[in-house]
């Protein structure tokens, strides 16, 4: 079975991790930005996408680079424009322009969800502009090069037709999923879950205060710490919330899920507690009930289904909505 550059990339990082405690050989994420020819926010995005690895953080620290790692990189082929290359972020026109199409058919695929956005920054109208990865729109033209000319398919027509914009969706995907690798916590893997839920969804499933208080504690952010502005943050939040009735529906499922297991592990804080885990159990399900239907004990009671059906909208809540074609 081939490896994927994925896995390779994730035994590099144990690797490093591992060789870089043990030499204490490590620096700070601004001089391993500049020993790899990279600005800070390419820099970071390297991080976030896992092509370069840092060590654990240290007690109110932020996570550094060991020096092997940049020796690693430094030596790859084609150093320092390869390592810029797998970075290189382009917006609507240059993707267009890479794909010998318009900017209008260029966000027409992205709206439909064929091409996924991988970062965002805020305009000076405080506008949401999405950001491709350049070899992922390559790699997608090469995939799909009959939805670059002539009609595009009925799927496509109907799904902009109805107003659907996938961008937001598929970036907040992406980014649970590669959250959710860099950890093994139960509970950490549960705050990613939860984050995606905006806070009356959460007290639904969560109607626990000192567990939704844990979850918040414990919610990984990027790794070196959240966009700098207000308006960036709040941005970031209000994306980071499902806002779809299928996909808020799916969180909520994957995240019962996901707290089972948690709280099979050890319970959430309380006032008082000596912080020592304690082990609960987990009633097992009957065996003569269907899985598929109620995967956990009452959950469709948990999801809140007995109550309404739809999913809660997030509109409304004064954060920046709009966003650049």
């Amino acid at each position: 079975m081939a490896v994927t550059e994925a896995a390779r990339t994730e035994v590099l990082c144990v690797q490093a991790s591992a060789a870089a405690d043990a030499s204490g050989g490590t620096v700070a994420a601004g001089r391993a930005a500049q020993e790899l020819g990279l600005k800070r926010g390419e820099f970071e995005l390297a991080v976030h996408l896992g092509f370069v690895c840092t060590t654990a953080e240290l007690a109110g620290g932020r996570p550094r680079v060991g020096c092997g790692e940049i020796d690693r990189l430094r030596s790859e082929d084609g150093f320092p424009d390869a390592v810029r290359e797998r970075v290189r972020t382009v917006g609507t026109a240059e993707g267009a322009r890479l794909l010998g199409i318009s900017p209008v058919r260029f966000t027409r695929l992205a709206r439909a969800g064929c091409i996924t956005p991988v970062t965002f920054y805020l305009n000076r109208y405080r506008a949401v502009v999405w950001l491709y990865l350049a070899r992922e729109v390559l790699d997608f033209a090469a995939r799909a090069p009959q939805l670059l000319a002539g009609n595009s398919p009925v799927w496509m027509r109907a799904r902009l037709d109805a107003g659907i914009d996938w961008r937001a969706r598929n970036w907040r995907a992406q980014r649970i999923e590669r959250l959710l690798s860099r950890t093994e916590d139960p509970w950490r893997r549960a705050a990613v879950l939860a984050s995606a839920l905006d806070p009356v969804q959460l007290a639904e499933v969560v109607d626990d205060p000192y567990e939704r208080a844990h979850l918040a504690k414990v919610r990984p952010e990027p790794v070196f710490g959240p966009p700098g502005s207000v308006a960036a943050r709040e941005a970031m939040a209000q994306l980071m919330q499902a806002d779809d009735p299928d996909e808020i529906l799916w969180r909520r499922i994957t995240l019962i899920m996901e707290l089972d297991g948690a709280r099979a592990s050890r319970q959430a804080p309380r006032p008082g507690d000596d912080h020592r885990p304690v082990l609960v159990s987990v009633p097992v399900s009957d065996p003569g009930t269907e899985p598929l239907l109620d995967p956990a004990p009452g959950l469709l009671a948990r999801l809140g289904l007995r109550r309404r059906v739809t999913g809660h909208s997030t509109a409304g809540n004064g954060l920046p909505t709009k966003t650049v074609e």
